[in-house]
């Protein structure tokens, strides 16, 4: 017991997080057939995404590529970077929502780490956006997308995409437990969520824009990692440049943001 609070005190060092946080996250996991319907709403919208601009959008924006290069192609990687991107927001809702219901309380006067709630959110969360990459890949190849350089490039093309939605749940972390509103923390991630995957190469190659608008679009780690995950389908081996850029955008976000997560978990 802690002589101030009278609460246990929570254990420390990696070996009690890994544990605790494994814990956590398997209580996450089981929770998902709970509530299929969000599962079912992540991966209906992908789905009518790429449905709708291969059907309706690809025909006009297909004649913009370099030639040999299918839209399905360029669509599909930008498609999954952009669902990820968009599914970490349920990190936000579902920490807020935790915090709503009282729940982030019981954890605190538990004997457990202090990062580990917040591991376990996030690492359920993203063996879920792994389920959703998957049934993408799937889909995809029913509209013609296929992993030209080989599986081997595809399956990285998957971890790396999922690797990058990793690093975005720290920011959507962050979000979560500064709001502490489940209906707020949905609004706050999505204000910023939208401007930074349209703006990008998801959809359409940044050359159609306007000259001032590319200048931010290349600059934009949705564009970095749409453009890599690409390369791993279509070529594989890509270049150190279109790497190094990625790399340091995933550990510079966790380097920053985990930290402030956990500060502001130990605040609330």
């Amino acid at each position: 017991m802690t002589a101030a609070t009278g609460a246990p005190a929570a254990r420390r060092g990696p070996g009690s997080m890994l544990h605790d946080g494994w814990i956590l996250t398997w209580r996450n996991l089981v929770q998902l057939p709970r509530t299929p319907e969000l599962l079912l709403f992540t991966l209906i919208q992908p789905i009518m995404f790429v449905l709708l601009f291969t059907y309706v959008f690809g025909g006009s924006i297909g004649q913009s590529l370099p030639p040999g290069i299918s839209y399905a192609q360029f669509l599909i990687p930008g498609i999954m970077v952009q669902t990820l991107v968009f599914s970490t927001n349920s990190t936000a809702v579902g920490l807020a929502d935790d915090l709503q219901k009282g729940l982030v309380d019981r954890f605190r006067s538990l004997p457990i780490a202090r990062s580990a709630v917040l591991v376990g959110r996030i690492c359920s969360d993203t063996v879920r956006l792994a389920m959703v990459a998957v049934v993408l890949v799937l889909v995809g190849y029913v509209v013609g997308f296929r992993f030209e350089a080989g599986l081997g490039w595809g399956l990285l093309m998957i971890v790396t995409a999922v690797a990058f939605g990793f690093s975005m749940s720290w920011i959507m972390a962050t979000i979560g437990l500064s709001v502490r509103d489940a209906e707020t923390a949905s609004t706050a991630g999505f204000v910023w969520l939208f401007p930074l995957t349209f703006v990008s190469s998801v959809f359409v190659p940044v050359t159609s824009m306007p000259g001032w608008l590319q200048v931010v679009a290349r600059n934009n780690p949705v564009t970095l990692l749409s453009n890599l995950l690409r390369e791993f389908t279509l070529i594989g081996r890509p270049a150190a440049g279109t790497v190094l850029p990625v790399l340091a955008w995933m550990v510079g976000l966790v380097v920053v943001f985990a930290p402030l997560a956990v500060s502001r978990y130990r605040k609330v």
